[in-house]
């Protein structure tokens, strides 16, 4: 099942002053699986709340989350929406990865977040990754985007551009931190769903993808 969430289910708690906490089993699955995948395997420093949620300053009301549950409420994967009329990350900390201004535009929004729960199979980790891939575009077709944007290490963003929907880079590929990153712009019109099956992204009917509530 795919949920849609805004940023809305959040309460600052008295001992953690500006600092969001998430509200809702699904949200808290979701930011624990982004905790343990990008803290406790990439080892990225990044904020942790109350040692169990990875929560930084791009969680707040601009934010929107597609979140795949199994039938039982269970986090499969995730990925956060910012829309790039707002302050995001590839304009706030990687406009060095492009070559001409950011994209911006209240039909262009940023892909970042992109989860795999750690407790996936293989297979059900490819399953998730389609399925959460074709969602992104159903989603963006739904309410008019034109394009994501994306910031990504080299691996991954080899990964992104064998999917077969249309992408361009948006600058060379730099290493930063220790890490070689590069950022990408990705058009989703009527056509993307086709070249996604073409190359063999399709969403998985055991995970039950349904129609897109919103929150």
């Amino acid at each position: 099942m795919l949920h849609i969430h805004d940023a809305s289910q959040f309460m600052v708690g008295p001992d953690e002053g500006d600092q969001p906490s998430p509200e809702g089993p699904l949200l808290r699955a979701m930011f624990a699986a982004r905790k343990s995948v990008f803290v406790d395997l990439l080892k990225w420093d990044v904020p942790v709340l109350a040692g169990r949620y990875e929560v930084d300053q791009f969680d707040n009301p601009n934010a929107l989350y597609l979140i795949l549950a199994d039938r039982d409420g269970a986090h499969l994967a995730s990925a956060r929406l910012l829309p790039t009329m707002h302050p995001h990350i590839l304009d706030s900390f990687y406009t060095c990865l492009c070559e001409q201004t950011p994209p911006q535009g209240p039909d262009i929004f940023e892909i970042t977040r992109f989860c795999l729960d750690r407790r996936l199979r293989a297979s059900e980790r490819r399953q998730a990754r389609d399925s959460l891939i074709c969602a992104l575009v159903d989603h963006a077709l739904a309410q008019d985007m034109r394009d994501y944007v994306a910031i990504a290490e080299l691996n991954w963003l080899s990964q992104i551009l064998a999917f077969g929907w249309e992408c361009r880079p948006l600058g060379l590929p730099q290493l930063i931190d220790g890490r070689m990153l590069g950022a990408i712009s990705i058009h989703i019109d009527a056509t993307t769903s086709d070249r996604l099956a073409a190359a063999g992204i399709r969403p998985c009917r055991s995970l039950c993808i349904a129609a897109l509530p919103s929150v």
